[in-house]
């Protein structure tokens, strides 16, 4: 069967959408930092729409920091790829046309970062994930030297070799070093991923690593350098071989590397840019003053309750996130910890709007359309935590709040980590820190067990002596090896004035 390409986008059958300008002849003005299958979903669909609406010069260059697939895959169709949404009854394809270049840094950083100061670049975007940026750990208001792990391999590496970066970090500072040095205009970067303020901690990490390299650039890259607070949100999972298999039957040839999401997508962007940006608000991105209204809510009702329900499913052999929150006990769990212990130590203007938002993550999350792997949103957990989870605990410590479905999620993590399911059979937690976390996760002693992960301090912070929530978490652990996390959710989880609470 013929492949998705330039060639063939004219033989697609009808209802299937497709570019309305030229894709080759249109000119770079986006870097993107991890061409995944959120970006590729996200970013590069509005990016899309946008050039359909008459922008001009926002094609993308998408760089890959590692693994050559999404080149490999993409390369041959012309940067095209299918996006399939998906409500579990109808599915709509449509081609993206706005990948117009593909870079691969390790094997060609160079370039990546030439493309980065080239003067028609206006945008660079990441979605590297919450483990890409080789930050500490230490909150905002910390110096930003504080905030960069100098000590991170690729940082370290970066430091000492800056004519050949590798990680996200080394890549932005060597352009913006070029582009100071050509006395070029200033750029707008844009953080897309899960990080409270991802723009500020961004920012705060370029600061550090210039005045470790010692420059002279600092000032330049806090007078020309726009980074603006996101939010970004939408379900998107893995692409396997019944997506292959379904984007070829809807368009009539092969696409190696198609993306099937949800009908439901946001961005929402702080309004300060240090150069043009396209009318994105045409297709619903929201400009706002003020991004962390938005941020903490999905954080902590999203993010939370994906994270809790892919750490209690995969031990429990549950391959997806519409059958876990198909169980009704699974749901009323979501359900009740949303309403006692997360919803109540929001800020008091989101708190209205939580109820609403949460009845229409219920309906996100029982899609069967994405077939959402709890394994994929169960994966870098120690760098989940504590935004998701922590965050919310923190908060209702401080108000007398209750913690005690939260802290239960700690417990479901840690079992995670373990490595062996109910069944006794082992499986491959994915994780940064697992070297060092997992013969902590598997002590046998739940109590010992918990006392070791606690002095994480990377992890758990001003956390790690709190002794209610080592004792709530050592209380759950127990009870999830022991009889696993249907019976625990179903019979424990769900009581109203649970022990030891807050």
């Amino acid at each position: 069967m013929k492949r998705l390409s330039a060639a063939t986008l004219a033989q697609l059958p009808g209802q299937v959408l497709r570019p309305a300008y030229e894709p080759r002849s249109a000119a770079i003005g986006v870097v993107h930092l991890g061409v995944g299958n959120f970006f590729r979903a996200h970013q590069a669909a509005y990016l899309d729409e946008a050039m359909n609406d008459g922008a001009t010069g926002w094609g993308v260059c998408g760089v890959s920091l590692r693994a050559p697939g999404t080149r490999d895959a993409l390369a041959p169709q012309d940067g095209y790829y299918t996006l399939i949404e998906s409500d579990g009854g109808t599915a709509r394809a449509r081609v993206i046309g706005s990948l117009r270049e593909l870079l691969v840094a390790h094997e060609q950083p160079q370039s990546v970062v030439s493309r980065i100061a080239d003067p028609a670049t206006r945008w660079v975007t990441l979605t590297i994930t919450e483990k890409g940026y080789g930050h500490s750990g230490a909150p905002a208001g910390a110096e930003p030297a504080a905030r960069l792990d100098a000590t991170h391999p690729d940082i370290a590496h970066d430091l000492a070799h800056p004519d050949q970066p590798r990680s996200a970090v080394g890549l932005l500072h060597a352009a913006l070093l070029q582009r100071h040095r050509a006395r070029l205009g200033g750029l707008t970067v844009l953080s897309c991923d899960n990080l409270s303020c991802n723009g500020d901690l961004l920012r705060d990490l370029l600061l550090a690593f210039d005045r470790i390299r010692n420059t002279g650039a600092h000032g330049w890259i806090v007078d020309e350098v726009c980074l603006p607070n996101t939010m970004v949100d939408r379900i998107v999972p893995r692409t396997g071989q019944a997506e292959r298999a379904l984007a070829e039957e809807l368009l009539g040839v092969t696409d190696a590397w198609p993306v099937i999401t949800e009908p439901f997508r946001q961005w929402v962007i702080e309004d300060r840019f240090a150069g043009p940006r396209p009318a994105l608000e045409q297709s619903g991105v929201q400009f706002v003053r003020d991004v962390r209204p938005y941020e903490t809510m999905k954080l902590r009702l999203l993010n939370a309750a994906h994270s809790t329900m892919a750490w209690l499913a995969v031990p429990a052999g549950i391959a997806t996130v519409d059958q876990a929150i198909a169980t009704p006990a699974w749901r009323d769990f979501i359900q009740a910890m949303w309403r006692e212990e997360i919803i109540p130590g929001l800020d008091a203007d989101v708190v209205e709007a939580a109820p609403a938002y949460c009845d229409s993550l219920l309906a996100r999350f029982a899609n069967p359309g994405l077939a959402h792997l709890t394994a994929q949103i169960a994966m870098d957990g120690s760098q989940k935590l504590p935004l998701r989870i922590l965050s919310s605990i923190r908060a209702n410590l401080l108000r007398n709040l209750p913690i005690d479905r939260l802290s239960l999620v700690v417990a479901a993590w840690i079992r995670y980590l373990e490595g062996i399911d109910e069944q006794g059979r082992a499986y491959a937690p994915d994780d940064p820190l697992l070297p060092q976390l997992q013969p902590l996760a598997r002590e046998r002693n739940a109590g010992a067990a918990v006392r070791g992960m606690f002095t994480d301090i990377a992890v758990f912070g001003d956390l790690a002596g709190n002794q209610i929530l080592a004792g709530r978490t050592a209380h759950w652990l127990a009870r999830l090896r022991q009889s696993g996390s249907r019976d625990v959710v179903a019979h424990d989880g769900l009581r109203d004035g649970l022990s030891g609470a807050h």
